[in-house]
């Protein structure tokens, strides 16, 4: 109920704010004339927009570094940026979670756009245990938030065709820049041996990454972080790394580590060592100003991270 009400009352607001008095499909403005006011949900939609807008953009992410999305509920500053805005980008396919049912209804009294929508369905992996729904991280494929960026760039040409040409020249440097991307995570990812291709991080955030770059992957909680792992889910991935002789697992930056120190224990009362390989991003991206602060410094420290801690050589015990 709480959250109804939480939604209600953005809707609301939103409303007044566009001075409408009941939910309509609208027709885009056009923004040729100004900067864009851009609102994104995540960090990584944000940067992607930034990419894609150049100076024609000025960009607000609802969501900072270590923020989990699927838990965040927007607060009264972050509804009052979107009703100020120009246009919102979100991620999609329900990663946004409880902010979702609002970002799909907005836009009918503001450009709305999940960047999500540009990609082939048939691209798409399925939440396991559902149907219909799909596993929303897909910026770990970097050829599919290339399609990401086609989606960005297309909703603001329709908004500012005036400055189509400066959007396709971004576009164009941006999609270059996360071909080097790719095929740098594709050389990365051939160095460590087939068979110790196997990431467990905190959640279930890398399956496209796997998909794209021939890593089996185990995560201790489910796609979504809303859903708790328990006691026998930690045992069942303790067994797991002790079978295969996993040599390290991960930590998420916006996932609590104590779940995965749990299975590291778990794994050491069976006799075997796991090293914590160290940290990922998966859901947000890293502070403004480091290597790690951008979508591009993000999967490169990803990639460095799961490389050398797979390939690492094991320490002699102790003597």
């Amino acid at each position: 109920m709480e959250a109804m009400r939480f939604f209600a009352s953005v809707i609301m607001l939103l409303l007044a704010a566009s001075g409408c008095e009941k939910v309509e499909k609208m027709h885009p403005p056009d923004l040729s004339g100004r900067i864009i006011k851009v609102v994104a949900t995540t960090g990584m939609v944000a940067d992607l927009v930034k990419n894609i807008g150049g100076e024609r953009v000025e960009v607000t992410a609802l969501m900072g570094p270590g923020v989990d999305p699927h838990m965040y509920k927007a607060s009264e500053r972050g509804v009052i940026h979107m009703s100020e805005s120009d246009v919102v980008f979100y991620s999609g396919l329900h990663l946004e979670g409880a902010m979702t049912r609002v970002l799909e209804r907005l836009d009918r009294i503001k450009p709305t756009t999940a960047v999500a929508d540009g990609i082939d369905p048939s691209r798409l992996l399925s939440k396991a245990g559902t149907s219909g729904a799909h596993d929303p991280h897909i910026w770990f494929d970097v050829t599919c938030w290339m399609d990401a960026a086609r989606t960005v760039h297309r909703r603001l040409v329709e908004l500012d065709s005036l400055h189509a040409g400066v959007y396709d020249a971004n576009l164009d440097n941006y999609l270059a820049q996360l071909q080097d991307l790719h095929d740098y995570v594709l050389s990365m990812a051939q160095t460590v041996p087939i068979e110790q291709r196997v990431l467990i991080t905190a959640h279930d955030a890398f399956s496209y990454f796997g998909r794209a770059y021939g890593f089996e992957v185990r995560g201790l909680q489910g796609i979504s972080t809303v859903t708790e792992a328990g006691a026998a889910d930690v045992q069942q991935l303790a067994d797991f790394i002790v079978r295969r002789r996993i040599p390290a697992l991960f930590i998420e930056s916006s996932v609590p580590r104590r779940n995965i120190e749990a299975v590291q224990a778990a794994v050491h009362a069976r006799g075997y060592d796991v090293t914590i390989g160290g940290q990922l991003f998966s859901d947000a991206m890293g502070s403004p100003g480091t290597p790690e602060g951008n979508y591009i410094g993000m999967v490169r420290h990803n990639i460095d991270t799961i490389v050398a801690a797979l390939t690492a050589r094991p320490k002699p015990p102790a003597s």
